[in-house]
């Protein structure tokens, strides 16, 4: 039996074949490109299809399919709302992805609740009740596991702390994404770069002289191994953000590990232990002191194990 786990995020697309046993045999990944709207659909179609005749050749058939997505996935009609690609306010995702996979059971949910699924399943949340994974990329949300059960919320929402509120006054420019995520997410490292830019006139460093679309998290990340002033700004400011997230993930949930995971964690992992202390400034202290801050085992294929788990409880 095998079965299809498709991780969707704000630029890629990653889809990958497992066994019931949480093995994976074969996986792929390919750029978004600036698709949008029935354009990533028609991607997600493409791939899925592909993998439905791989796994037929090798005379092991597709039982189950699990989606995650980069936003809501509203289970009661299949449609998914998903802020960083244009045109999916209210997307018939389930309907799209059925039609090509007949007989099939398809299950979409979040990409925060299978990032922490896939660490359940095959990472290092393994026999922990309650962990919290921490996704840093494009955006930054929370997958929760809590007395044994995944979190979703009335409305399918729970997780959603990009919108964490961790400084003041309120700034406009937190109404499309919360005030965490515009800073600390690999977006928002590229505009807080940006926006420091203005803010230290006299710095003549590397980023000064790149152009607005080179300006990117990763820049900042290589920037900041070569000690360049602004790239540290940027990451103390992250860290002070990252941690004090932390903090209250660890204060309200009291949770055995905290995962640190996404594209940013990456080149964020060499961080993890400046971010932990300063979590414990923040944090409830005996809570703090339970509870390990680790890097993702799953790397860029977190949520493909999570879809994986998620289309075995579907089949």
């Amino acid at each position: 039996m095998s079965l299809i786990g498709m991780d969707l995020g704000g630029t890629k697309l990653a889809i990958a074949a497992f066994t019931a046993d949480a093995d994976m045999t074969a996986h792929e990944s390919v750029p978004l490109e600036r698709r949008t709207g029935a354009a990533v659909a028609a991607l997600m179609v493409q791939q899925l299809e592909k993998f439905l005749r791989l796994q037929k050749g090798k005379n092991d058939p597709v039982r189950a399919i699990g989606i995650c997505v980069p936003g809501i996935s509203n289970r009661k009609d299949g449609t998914v709302w998903a802020p960083n690609i244009p045109g999916w306010g209210h997307y018939p995702l389930l309907k799209e992805i059925s039609a090509v996979a007949p007989g099939i059971p398809v299950a979409i949910d979040s990409d925060r609740t299978c990032y922490i699924m896939g660490e359940v399943w095959k990472g290092a949340a393994r026999g922990c009740s309650d962990a919290i994974f921490l996704g840093v990329g494009t955006g930054i949300g929370a997958g929760i596991l809590s007395d044994g059960h995944f979190l979703r919320g009335r409305h399918d929402a729970a997780g959603a702390i990009g919108w964490m509120a961790l400084t003041q006054p309120y700034h406009s420019k937190y109404l499309q994404c919360g005030c965490f995520e515009s800073s600390a997410s690999g977006d928002g490292i590229a505009k807080l770069a940006k926006e420091l830019l203005h803010e230290m006139p006299a710095y003549e460093g590397v980023l000064r002289r790149s152009t607005p679309a080179e300006l990117t998290a990763a820049a900042v990340f290589a920037a900041f191994e070569t000690r360049d002033e602004l790239a540290t700004e940027v990451i103390r400011r992250c860290i002070e953000l990252w941690g004090m997230a932390v903090a209250n993930l660890v204060s309200v949930f009291n949770p055995e590990k905290i995962i640190m995971g996404g594209g940013v964690f990456g080149p964020a992992i060499p961080l993890i232990p400046s971010i932990a202390a300063e979590a414990a400034k923040w944090a409830q202290p005996l809570s703090m002191q339970q509870c390990e801050i680790v890097a993702s085992q799953l790397g860029i294929y977190a949520g493909c194990w999570g879809a994986g788990l998620l289309a075995l409880k579907a089949r």
